[in-house]
């Protein structure tokens, strides 16, 4: 029996790699340092892969798990702000800036297996049956986990008084 290749849909896996690396790390050069620094290892390592113990994607994300800490434990991540869109109203980019720092406060908020459950699922956006392979879990047990991350997740947005998010920091925007 041939041997599969992991890595012979690359188009379809890297935007994936990418959007959860972006989830764990944020967007721009730090998760495109996070995942180039993936795919090469998955070049070097591919002779490894074992098709028994998951699909290319569960691999990949193994991976990226392994280069995200990497990085973490070398050096200390500056946060850059991002850029706003030039088409945008500099009122939208007040509300939207609100917004992501809410959002951030609140994931924040969550613990790091949570934080990982919500990374794998809207960043990466694997189905409940791949994080299970990804995290060595049951599908159900993914599947409730990630009901309760999210759970507390609105419940945290949803301390906000007016309903609308804003940042739960000092760092308090004004609309």
């Amino acid at each position: 029996m041939a041997r599969r290749d992991p890595l012979a849909d690359l188009d379809r896996l890297i935007p994936s790699i990418y959007a959860y690396v972006a989830y764990r790390v944020g967007d721009g050069p730090d998760a495109d340092d996070v995942t180039s620094d993936t795919i090469e290892r998955a070049l070097r390592y591919r002779e490894g892969y074992d098709a028994s113990k998951g699909d290319p994607m569960a691999w990949l994300i193994g991976i990226a798990r392994n280069c995200i800490s990497a990085m973490v434990s070398t050096r200390k991540r500056a946060h850059d702000p991002r850029a706003p869109d030039s088409e945008m109203s500099p009122q939208d980019v007040e509300l939207e800036t609100g917004r992501r720092l809410t959002l951030r406060d609140a994931v924040a908020g969550l613990d790091e297996r949570e934080r990982e459950l919500i990374a794998l699922r809207y960043g990466a956006d694997l189905t409940a049956r791949q994080i299970g392979t990804v995290l060595g879990l049951r599908p159900n047990a993914v599947e409730v986990a990630l009901h309760r991350a999210l759970a507390r997740l609105r419940d945290e947005l949803d301390r906000e008084p007016s309903g609308e998010l804003r940042p739960s920091t000092s760092r308090a925007v004004r609309f």
